[in-house]
Order: structure tokens, then C-alpha cells, then sequence
């Protein structure tokens, strides 16, 4: 047993309204740079949608993540051979027609424009030419239209889906539609880290946060290609990858990232979890029907006194330990079984899990009027609008058994908590759904509280970053002390 730590976080989709603050925090503190124009560290995609890149989810298109070939992992968008010929033209690599051609408006034309009948607008001119442009695309183009076929017809995660399910979607008066907020996954096998010929991503043994050295780059943009979920991104200005940071600068000074300092509907928890380093490349290579689980056994249990020992062996201060038997992260994906992690399928083993929301009852149309096709306070699962293959096709590798699991218990704590409160559903009713989705009521509280009650500190469980434990080991920390302070001593520019 190799224990290891990682910061994870956890995004509850109920509680997402789509504000997209998240997005704009990050954009301003990171992303408001020459270059930078296109690229959003953290997006927020409206599914059924085809996302930012478009279509992003469709690896038959990008060719990212990994796939076992004779029982060996293997890069799916490069190799030995194909490293020296993607140099020059790489067939997966996104495009600006993928992702969409930044623009901002010509807004001294509200105040320059000569008198004339009409009112003054500011037209949109784009960021990498300076001309007028006629707007086609954006960084979320699906919003409020993803349940329509005009957008959602694109989206890859429709695969299985029957005709009268895709009509389900689609029909006007059973629209639906969620948001689907999206970061770097910091995963435990990241194919971008893989795929960089010159060795500048690296995953940091103290946190898990992978980063790129800015310095070794060398702008091959391996990285982009071979990153399934498409969250690495190349500036076109400093001829350098980049990525989301986990915004570790503010991590180190106990600060919370600001996508999650801003979230507005308190959506997302930061916690530490241990893990099973050794265990990896085994659990990569599982069949799709049995990655969920696996990749859960990934995660150590941080009360067991052989994990413990093992993490101190490790060199894992006890604060670290501490932070994570109380982290909020492994009771959403452990203990409770309710987060589930994004395309498991790519096998990069992402450590940022969703709970899946749930979605209205479907309903029909007749006689002018729209009924439900259930008439229980909480319907059935099964009766939900958004098809349980859309979301197992989305956070189950196209199972669907991990993602009923969770919206069940999702609907018995509902049910156990409207019999305690309002009183029109009997409690024995509301017990008997607990026993179903094996909640016991103790855990049903706890999840009430964390989902509804939780304060930032709740949320927020991160230990002091232990930077010092790093630095040992590649020098002196001493020495490390005097000669920081500055960052780059000149600014990065091409070619560096």
C-alpha cells in the first residue's frame, strides 16, 4: 500500500443555478491575459449540450484519454511513432471553429455615433483580428437551449438513448435541461502528464495538483489532445499550454479556490482523500462495468490504523490525515456513495465527482393540457424527464446502476425529511424508502445537513499545504527560502 494524497472536490448539481460566477472569478483572476482570450479554466455547460470544446465527450472525434490494447493503457491520441508527425498536423487537436473565436464589443460607438434615428449599439469585433464579426459561438452556446433539438441533438451522451427518449427531451412541454460545471479533474492517471514529450506536467506528490512548468514547456500541445475532458489550452501568445491551477497559490495560504469562494449556490466541497498509489494501473485497466467501483477502492478509509500508518510512513503530516477524516469529499464518494466521477471510461481516473441531479417527472400532453405521468409527491426515479441512460452515459460509463443508487438515496432523504417536517407522508413510508436505498436515518441527517445546513467550513477542509515537505526533496529549503520571492525573473514570451 503506496497512501498518497489528493485534493478533491465534489460538485452537488442540485444546488447549481447556472450563474456562471464561478466562470467569471476564475476568468478575471487567471485568464484575462494576451492569449488567454478563448480559454475558461472553469466553464459552465448546459447538458442534454455539446459543451465547450463542442462535442467534447465525443473521443472518436478528439481521440483523449486512454484505452486498453492487449491488456496494456495506451494513449489514444499519441505514441512514439506519432509524436514527430502530430508535431505538424495533429488530426484530433481542437480547432478556434471547436472552441469559438473570442470577441468583445466596439463600445465606443455608444458614445462616438453621429445623431441618427436609431438607437447606438456596440457591435461585437474579435479579439484575434480586430474586425466586425458576426457572433456564431461561445463558451456555453447550449445555455437555456440544451433541451432543444437545435443543440442537444449533438450531445454524445444521447448514444443508447430510444427515439421516444430523445422525444422526451425534446418535446416543448417536457423540456429539461441542467448545468454541468467543469474544471481540471486532477486525475490519478492524467493522459495529459503522459502525453508531454518534454516532461513539463507534473502532478504534485503533496496534493495531487497537476500543473505545467512553464519554463519546460515547449508548446508541442500534446496535452491539449490527449486530455479527454479538453481543460488543457494553448496561448497562442507565450507559445505555452496551460490549465486550471486549482488556484494552489490561494490553497498554500488557506484561502478556497475562487470558483469555490464564489459559487453562489454553495455547490462545491474541498477536501483531502487518501489513496492507494500502487493500485492504480490495475484499477485503469478494469472492464467499463466495474471502474466506479474500483476507482472507489482507490480511496483509503482515513479512520483505518494501517492507512494511518501507512500515510505517516509516507511522510503525510498528521494534519493531513486529520483534514481527511473529516473531509466533506469522502462522504459524498465513500461513505454515502452518492459522487460519482465524470467519464470514468477515459481511464484517466479524475478526482472531482458529481452528484447527479435530479430531474421534474415526465409529463404528457393531451387535450390542451400537460398531466404527470406519476401522482406521488416524489416520483419514481425511473419516471424522471432526464433519461437515467443520459446519466449513466455521463457518470456511470453507460451503467446505469451507480447512478440509481445515488438518485434513489437522494429521494429517500427528500422523503425522509419531508415525513419529519411537513407530515404528510407517513414516516414508516419514508423508513421503508431509507432501508431501500440502504440509508440508515443517521445517514439520512448527516446528508440533509451537508447538502442544506453546511457552513463554508463544512465545505471547505483543507490542510496547511506542507510546501516545505516538497522542497525537501529536491533541495535545500534553506536555500529554497533566499532565493524566492520574485517569481519569474522575466516575463515568459515565446520560445523561453
Amino acid at each position: 500500500m503506496n497512501v498518497r494524497s489528493q485534493i478533491s472536490m465534489v460538485f452537488h448539481l442540485d444546488k447549481c443555478i447556472g450563474c456562471h460566477t464561478c466562470s467569471i472569478a476564475c476568468k478575471n483572476i487567471w485568464t484575462d491575459r494576451k492569449g488567454t482570450e478563448y480559454m475558461w479554466w472553469n466553464n459552465v455547460e448546459t447538458k442534454p449540450g455539446t459543451g465547450f470544446p463542442t462535442k467534447w465527450e465525443d473521443q472518436d472525434k478528439y481521440r483523449g484519454g486512454w484505452e486498453l490494447k492487449d491488456g496494456k493503457l495506451q494513449l489514444k491520441s499519441t505514441s512514439k511513432a506519432k509524436t514527430l508527425t502530430n508535431i505538424f498536423h495533429n488530426p484530433s487537436m481542437p480547432s478556434m471553429d471547436d472552441y469559438y473565436e473570442p470577441w468583445t464589443y466596439k463600445y465606443d460607438e455608444l458614445f462616438n455615433a453621429p445623431e441618427g434615428s436609431d438607437q447606438p449599439t456596440a457591435r461585437p469585433i474579435s479579439m484575434v483580428t480586430g474586425e466586425y464579426i458576426n457572433v456564431e459561438s461561445g463558451p456555453n452556446w447550449d445555455d437555456d437551449l440544451g433541451g432543444s433539438p437545435v443543440y442537444a441533438e449533438s450531445d454524445p451522451n444521447l448514444k443508447g438513448l430510444t427515439e421516444d427518449q430523445r422525444q422526451q427531451l425534446f418535446a416543448i412541454e417536457r423540456l429539461v435541461f441542467f448545468y454541468f460545471p467543469r474544471i481540471c479533474n486532477h486525475c490519478l492517471n492524467p493522459s495529459c502528464v503522459a502525453a508531454c514529450p518534454s516532461g513539463a506536467l507534473y502532478k504534485r506528490g503533496e496534493d495531487g495538483i497537476v500543473l505545467i512548468d512553464q519554463k519546460r514547456c515547449r508548446g508541442w500541445r500534446a496535452c491539449v489532445a490527449a486530455c479527454p475532458y479538453k481543460k488543457t489550452f494553448y496561448n497562442w501568445s507565450t507559445g505555452k499550454s496551460e490549465k486550471c491551477v486549482l488556484c494552489y497559490p490561494r490553497l498554500e495560504t488557506g484561502q478556497a479556490p475562487a470558483c469555490f469562494h464564489s459559487c453562489v449556490g454553495r455547490i462545491r466541497y474541498l477536501g483531502v482523500m487518501l489513496y492507494d498509489a500502487d493500485r492504480i494501473e490495475e484499477v485503469a485497466k478494469l472492464p467499463d462495468d466495474q471502474l466506479i467501483d474500483g476507482h472507489r477502492s482507490l480511496v483509503l478509509n482515513p479512520h483505518d490504523p494501517a492507512v494511518v500508518a501507512g500515510a505517516q510512513a509516507n511522510g503525510i503530516h498528521d494534519s493531513v490525515i486529520e483534514s481527511a477524516q473529516a473531509s466533506p469529499v469522502y462522504k459524498f464518494v465513500k461513505e454515502w456513495k452518492l459522487a460519482l466521477p465524470p467519464h470514468i471510461e477515459f481511464r484517466t481516473m479524475p478526482m472531482l465527482y458529481y452528484v447527479p441531479p435530479m430531474s421534474p417527472v415526465m409529463a404528457n400532453r393531451g387535450d390542451d393540457t400537460v398531466s404527470s405521468v406519476s401522482e406521488e409527491f416524489f416520483h419514481d426515479i425511473e419516471h424522471s424527464r432526464v433519461p437515467l441512460q443520459f446519466m449513466a452515459n455521463l457518470f456511470g460509463a453507460g451503467h446505469q446502476g451507480k447512478v440509481v443508487y445515488a438518485l434513489k438515496k437522494q429521494k429517500a432523504v427528500r422523503t425522509y425529511r419531508r415525513a419529519k417536517t411537513v407530515g404528510d407522508i407517513p414516516m414508516e413510508t419514508a423508513e421503508k424508502m431509507l432501508r431501500e436505498a440502504d440509508c440508515s436515518i443517521e445517514q439520512a441527517e448527516a446528508i440533509y445537513n451537508l447538502t442544506s445546513l453546511c457552513t463554508f467550513d463544512d465545505r471547505f477542509v483543507i490542510p496547511p499545504m506542507h510546501r516545505e515537505e516538497a522542497i525537501e526533496m529536491m533541495r535545500d529549503p534553506a536555500e529554497h527560502k533566499t532565493a524566492v520571492g520574485f517569481g519569474f525573473m522575466e516575463p515568459p514570451k515565446r520560445g523561453l
